[in-house]
């Protein structure tokens, strides 16, 4: 190994590792790309998407294809809707109109599109061990279930959430496969002598990945549920049909028996035919075919004062397309955390450092974290593109708002300041940097 000894402070992923670097190099590419040949920044993105018929889509970039012949392909999309949706929402015909009212204020106003795609749910292992040799890991994941005689279904995963609700949905899910109340689904996670081994909740991976697994281990509960309920009901198991969580023979409704009556008498266990284990205790193990591949677009305005630099984000439009949803509450707290970690990043976070190296922003004091009076309320909406890799259709959504965010507002800063000749501005935009952009531009001394 080799060991490097510096006085800068150590960095680490943090929410999108890499797909946010790797989002900001393509749309700033995209905006300076549409102003050097005068075409309009939205039509240049429209004319580059994927069509939505080429579908699987082989991506050429090469990180499709592994030794082995491991290969993924970007499962589904549709992204003009999503672009169409959000230009609708901030009124994008209006804009000059809106610059030049601005202008009359003392203020730059600019608009910045960001429409982005990243890889969710990484996966499968062969794949995965193909191209990340020293990894160490795999890409699966695991699920226990077991319904108690109480009727208690309880839940064990191998994803660890950290403030994520993984209890709220795997429990939503449980709920709906095996038809008992949510409140009677129990989520237990993060005690490795206790649930099944994982490899966590990174990559967006907890629903198209865990859930998957999860899933998997509902259906065997149905199918041994189904075999001792017709050994309740004298039927062949060919004949019960499920409904929720009843069970009952083809053709006679009345006779039924629930979930919990099985479980009641498959945990006591007093006359179980000859083969069939007691307790409904099942496991299951999921490994992906592909990943998953959300998409959206996301718009920032901002408003800049001539006099002072400062940057007033005053309006910020997200339409991401997740596939289907499982709690769209918590689908967009995930957004709202991302979307605010993105625009600090733009415009207030940074590590600072004299010239002896010394670092100037090392507290909470100096380092300037997004605040929520920083913020403008955040306008979200949707498209729906299910993924076909997972039978939920779930993509993930845990770094879509940080990843679209940054270079939205980058993009909308550069916008504003275009009119004063400013091609590109690093970041973070703190009033200092743009107010020193601003003279510079006009020939003053900054």
């Amino acid at each position: 190994m080799t060991g490097v000894y510096t006085n800068t402070t150590f960095v680490d992923a943090y929410r999108g590792a890499g797909r946010p670097e790797a989002t900001y190099v393509i749309e700033r590419a995209m905006d300076l790309f549409a102003r050097e040949i005068g075409m309009d920044r939205a039509e240049i993105r429209r004319r580059n998407f994927i069509a939505p018929n080429a579908f699987p889509y082989d991506n050429p970039s090469g990180l499709g294809t592994a030794s082995g012949g491991a290969k993924i392909y970007i499962d589904s999309g549709n992204y003009e809707p999503a672009l169409d949706k959000a230009l609708a929402m901030v009124g994008y015909e209006d804009l000059a109109a809106r610059k030049a009212d601005a202008r009359l204020r003392g203020k730059y106003l600019g608009l910045g599109l960001s429409t982005y795609l990243e890889v969710c749910g990484v996966a499968p292992s062969k794949w995965i061990g193909a191209v990340g040799e020293g990894w160490g890991a795999a890409m699966w994941e695991s699920s226990n279930i077991r319904v108690h005689l109480t009727g208690k279904v309880v839940l064990t995963i191998g994803t660890s959430p950290q403030g994520q609700g993984h209890e709220t949905t795997y429990s939503q899910v449980i709920s709906h496969e095996l038809g008992v109340p949510v409140d009677d689904v129990i989520v237990q996670h993060s005690d490795t002598q206790g649930t099944p081994f994982g490899y966590g909740s990174y990559g967006s991976r907890t629903s198209s990945v865990g859930s998957t697994a999860a899933i998997k281990a509902a259906g065997k509960i149905r199918e041994k549920a189904r075999r001792y309920a017709a050994h309740m009901l004298e039927a062949a198991p060919e004949d019960i049909e499920i409904d929720g969580a009843n069970y009952s023979v083809r053709g006679s409704p009345d006779k039924v028996k629930t979930l919990q009556e099985i479980a009641f008498a498959l945990d006591l266990a007093f006359d179980t035919p000859v083969g069939m284990e007691p307790y409904l205790d099942e496991t299951a193990y999921y490994d992906p075919t592909n990943c998953t591949w959300p998409f959206g677009t996301h718009i920032a305005i901002v408003e800049i004062d001539e006099e002072t630099g400062h940057v007033d984000l005053v309006r910020y439009v997200a339409v991401d397309d997740v596939g289907n949803k499982i709690n769209p509450m918590i689908v967009d707290g995930q957004l709202h955390g991302g979307i605010a970690q993105g625009v600090g990043q733009a415009l207030w976070e940074g590590a600072v450092y004299d010239d002896q190296g010394q670092l100037l922003s090392g507290s909470l004091l100096d380092y300037a974290l997004p605040r929520a009076a920083w913020l403008p309320s955040f306008e979200l909406d949707e498209t729906v593109t299910p993924s076909p890799v997972n039978p939920i259709g779930v993509k993930g959504v845990g770094e879509a708002g940080a990843i679209a965010s940054t270079a939205a507002v980058a993009n909308a800063v550069v916008d504003a300041l275009g009119p004063l000749g400013v091609r590109h501005l690093d970041m973070p935009y703190t009033p200092q940097t743009v107010w020193r952009a601003i003279q510079t531009a006009k020939g003053g001394q900054a």
